[in-house]
């Protein structure tokens, strides 16, 4: 392999890695300190500009002095920190034991490969916490019944328009107004001691933990932009889940 080759298939490499820890819920810094690793383990130095779409990488042979700049869009973000921490790990065997292209390009392949956990098992943990959480809320067992059905069902909504792929905040809309309304019959129906707290918990799964708890890092470690974006995502998944909630208490005439 020609040094401009392999020039071109690292940057290649390196923002398909880069658009990986994006898409799986990574702050900036993490990235750039990730693709930083991988990038000294083969003798290159990277630059890297990430906003939340877009991915602008230049790659600079220090021996030769070529460089090569490509640029590659971010898919629709899904969030996996087990890729995350895989990724981590594989970028320092990668610096510490000198990694040749190959071996990262196929320790990529086998990252790619990880499982996600199946959908029953994500709605059943996700409705299960919701349930515990409307029992901290003092919500009663068939409170908590009444918040599980809520979770799961806003749940199964949310993931269903995913894979039609709707647009993020429908989803989220959608949801929530799905999670509150079913949360709203054991109101009307005064199912258990406090059925509010069933209500008040049952969009909980919505939360943009990932979002907000980003941009906070971003903004600390002065990635002003994607911090700001990212803030920006979060208010607006709040505003959506707000509007479902608020959309089904006045359907079913609730104070």
């Amino acid at each position: 392999m020609n040094e401009s080759s392999k020039l071109i298939k690292t940057a290649h490499l390196l923002l398909e890695i880069s658009s990986l820890l994006m898409v799986s819920g990574a702050n900036t810094n993490r990235v750039n300190l990730s693709i930083d690793r991988f990038a000294t383990a083969l003798n290159f130095k990277a630059s890297s500009l990430i906003s939340h779409k877009t991915i602008i990488m230049t790659l600079l042979d220090e021996e030769t002095n070529k460089s090569c700049t490509r640029v590659q869009n971010i898919p629709p973000y899904l969030i996996n920190f087990s890729i995350i921490s895989a990724i981590s790990k594989a970028s320092w065997h990668a610096l510490t034991e000198n990694w040749t292209l190959e071996q990262i390009f196929d320790e990529i392949e086998k990252i790619k490969k990880i499982k996600r956990y199946p959908r029953i098992v994500v709605l059943i943990a996700v409705s299960l916490a919701g349930a515990g959480f409307c029992n901290i809320f003092k919500g009663d067992y068939l409170n908590m019944l009444v918040a599980f059905v809520s979770t799961f069902l806003g749940l199964f909504i949310f993931q269903q328009t995913h894979q039609l792929k709707y647009n993020l905040y429908i989803r989220i809309f959608l949801g929530s107004l799905i999670a509150s309304a079913t949360a709203s019959l054991g109101i009307l129906n005064n199912i258990g001691t406090h059925p509010q707290a069933a209500l008040a918990t049952s969009i909980l799964f919505l939360v943009p933990g990932v979002a907000l708890i980003n941009s906070f890092t971003d903004l600390l470690d002065n990635n002003i932009l994607n911090g700001v974006v990212r803030f920006t995502t979060g208010l607006m998944t709040v505003l959506a889940m707000a509007i479902g909630l608020f959309l089904a208490m006045y359907l079913f005439q609730l104070n």
